[in-house]
């Protein structure tokens, strides 16, 4: 490593390493004030800011140098996670008890912009920046969340990718390790005739860590290119940076939905299914985006004017023919005299075609999808006194588009001795229609200072008009208009210089997709928090209570929870209540003159449920009754950090703990049993399971050496703790197992 990085390791390294997550940034200006939305306070400083807000620094991301972002959140207070794939390709990412499925319901930004395929009319974030390259992540919960949309039930996550440095700086990190893993990422920048660049690539892949039936590897590759220049002009008082950024990503994937029956899963947790065997998963991302930075005294206003094209196709199993059962059925039930065939076409043990003539094909969909969204963005600040206070105007507006087109097909194959083979028959449409939507999103927030209180009033509005086409018949559209405004108050209250309290309400809401009906409401909640902070330069501790009372809580369905026959479908939960309490805490314990030892503790207690009695068919809800838990809501989380950190090399352990969560809210209906009931039935195929109580541990340890570079080692999931992480999409599914890896970075 260079001595400036030495020198800038031993200041922050000992406050940050394995700290809990706290907001760290500098008061100092700084060159990347655009990719950020909210510069903070200082670490050493009391934080007087309302509101949850999270800033994880590039050294603490440097840490374990985590790809997957469920790891990286893992110790962020209020995250409640899903995991499917072991490897973050597709995260399920939730804040505050919201549903985690695809991260549908928090807004995800990259430099401040959104980077979800279409955040409005189908906001499954299928695309996820690779972390790898990120300088920051920045998370924003309750009332420090009503800048960011359209998503404001549970809050806003941004990516911070790296800014064009000041000078010729560049760095390789070159990494391998198990299951065929390994990373490539360098990146260089300079300034030439004052238009500052910025090169960076990454390659990262795997072989993947389970064992298909038939052989073939089950991991991933994926490339992600980014370019950004800039150049920068003095007018007088006027501070302009003029910004372009163009960036690239693509993924192949040998991912399925496809899991395991329970037994099986027992028997030998990383198998995987014969059916599964074509699964693959093709995606290509694009950015282009224009900014300007301008700051004159105490204002500052920055533009972005960007486009996202976004493509994938998913080639799954979706089921198998001449049968009604799901695969969810199946594998939930394979002894069933009436699944149990079905269940060997899937493992590879029957062929396809039946002694009675009566053949079970895979019936495999290709789920291909086209994404694009479009905006320009302007947001501003303004410090100004009125009446003797000091007066913090934030404000901003966007106009966004974007759409979705699906054009989803199915394609027929075979079972033949444990392998799966195409045959070659016509392909088959299945759903081939678009979802558009233009938005304009304003907000307005002033925060005053008085005294020792700080109080922020503040409004977001989002005016939508919505449009749904069914491309396989021009009858079947529909166009609607929805407008909302979204009040919210927040304040900081300073008891000493070392502590104070926070408090805040805000409305928040989720939208609903262009093609529901009227029936479908919006989801809208009145979200209440109260909490502390302490900070004396040495002991860091915050905690802070929520509670979130919505009027009606929306669910929508994807192939990930709800099947094929589902996609875009969305269900009214009606009223809900989730409450719980954050708390963080981290303090360094000086050893000697050299060595320091960084310790942190996070905990998260969420409670949600149901306040109303309601029949559905939605896969993870069934009927509910007031009192019912929500699906996928850990009540207990809490996680442990500790490191030993010297001069030349440091050692650093994590410990993750994530109590159980059921998999289904309610309970299967019959209108034939229960009087109360409509007409119909539905059978809950996971009625009553549940995840079970999980504990991961990771170790990272890194070593200088001096100008030649470092070298790091470490272990996911040191105990190899191998258990059922979900039983979506269809079965049970394991976590990443042990992985080794060993790395080497060198910075010129």
């Amino acid at each position: 490593m260079t001595k400036g990085f030495m020198m800038k390791r031993s200041v922050l390294a000992m406050a940050v390493a394995l700290a809990a997550p706290q907001v760290l940034a500098n008061d100092d200006a700084k060159n990347d004030d655009m990719e950020h939305i909210q510069i903070l306070s200082h670490y050493d400083k009391l934080r007087t800011e309302a509101g949850s807000a999270t800033l994880l620094s590039e050294e603490q991301l440097a840490e374990f140098e985590y790809d997957d972002i469920h790891r990286i959140l893992s110790s962020v207070p209020g995250v409640n996670i899903r995991e499917e794939d072991g490897y973050g390709l597709r995260p399920n990412i939730g804040f505050r008890g919201v549903t985690p499925e695809r991260s549908k319901k928090i807004t995800i930004m990259e430099d401040g912009v959104l980077i979800g395929p279409a955040p409005y009319s189908a906001p499954a974030a299928y695309y996820f920046p690779v972390t790898t390259r990120m300088t920051a992540v920045e998370v924003f919960k309750g009332p420090a969340a009503i800048k960011h949309g359209p998503q404001s039930v549970a809050g806003a996550l941004n990516l911070v990718t790296r800014a064009v440095p000041e000078f010729s700086e560049g760095a390789i990190d070159l990494a391998t390790g198990s299951d065929g893993y390994s990373k490539a990422h360098a990146y260089f920048g300079s300034v030439v005739n004052n238009v500052g660049f910025l090169l960076e690539g990454v390659n990262l892949q795997a072989d993947g860590f389970k064992d298909l039936d038939g052989g073939a590897d089950t991991g991933f590759e994926k490339n992600d290119l980014l370019a950004k220049f800039n150049y920068k002009l003095q007018q007088g008082e006027f501070e302009h940076t003029f910004g372009l950024k163009l960036s690239y990503a693509d993924e192949l994937s040998n991912e399925t939905y496809l899991g395991l029956t329970d037994a099986d899963f027992d028997a030998t947790p990383y198998r995987r299914y014969a059916a599964s065997q074509p699964d693959n998963m093709d995606t290509k991302h694009t950015q282009v985006m224009f900014s300007h930075h301008l700051k004159f005294q105490d204002v500052s206003l920055t533009s972005r004017v960007y486009r996202n094209d976004y493509e994938r196709a998913w080639l799954k199993l979706d089921g198998l023919t001449n049968t009604d059962a799901t695969l969810s059925e199946i594998l939930a039930n394979p002894e069933d005299e009436q699944y149990q065939r079905l269940y060997q076409v899937i493992s590879g043990t029957a062929d396809s075609i039946a002694d009675n003539g009566r053949p079970n094909y895979l019936s495999m969909g290709t789920n291909d999808r086209e994404y694009f969204s479009q905006g320009i963005q302007v947001d501003g600040s303004a410090k100004f006194q009125l009446a003797g206070f000091d007066n913090t105007l934030s404000f901003g507006v966007r106009f966004h588009e974007d759409e979705i087109e699906r054009k989803h097909f199915k394609e027929t194959y075979g079972m033949r001795d444990g392998s799966a083979f195409n045959l070659g028959l016509d392909k088959v449409y299945t759903s081939q229609n678009t979802e558009n939507t233009q938005a304009w999103s304003v907000y307005l927030e002033d925060k005053v200072t008085i005294d020792a209180l700080t109080l922020g009033l503040g409004v977001r509005g989002e005016l939508m008009d919505m449009a749904y086409q069914n491309n396989a018949n021009a009858d079947d559209w529909q166009n609607k208009t929805t407008r909302i405004w979204l009040p919210g108050m927040s304040g900081f209250y300073q008891l000493s210089e070392d502590s104070g309290i926070l408090f805040g309400v805000h409305q928040g809401f989720s939208p609903a997709s262009p093609q529901q009906s009227v029936d479908i409401e919006i989801e809208k909640s009145t979200n209440y928090e109260f909490g502390g902070r302490f900070n004396d330069g040495v002991t860091q501790l915050e905690v802070v209570s929520f509670f979130n009372d919505y009027s009606n809580l929306k669910e929508s369905c994807g192939q990930s929870n709800c099947g094929a026959l589902e996609v875009g479908r969305e269900f009214n939960g009606g009223e809900a209540h989730v409450y719980g309490l954050e708390a963080q805490f981290s303090q360094r314990y000086p050893l000697n003159l050299q060595i320091d030892i960084p310790y942190g503790f996070v905990y998260t207690y969420t409670k949600g449920e149901f306040k109303n009695d309601r029949y559905t068919n939605f896969a993870q809800w069934g009927h509910v009754k007031s009192g019912d838990e929500l699906p996928y809501l850990p009540e207990h989380q809490a996680s442990f950090n500790i490191g030993v950190s010297a001069p030349d090399w440091r050692v650093s352990l994590a410990v993750k703990y994530v109590g159980s969560m059921s998999e289904a809210a309610g309970r299967s209906w019959d209108s034939s049993t229960d009087a109360n009931a409509p007409t119909g039935s539905y059978n809950l195929v996971l009625e009553g399971k549940e995840v079970s109580a999980i504990t991961t541990v990771d170790l990272s340890a890194v070593y200088e050496l001096g100008k030649y570079g470092q070298v790091y080692a470490k272990v996911d999931n040191l105990l190899d703790e191998t258990k059922i992480v979900s039983r979506r999409p269809y079965g049970a599914r394991p976590g990443k197992p042990r992985q080794f890896s060993l790395g080497y970075k060198y910075s010129f």
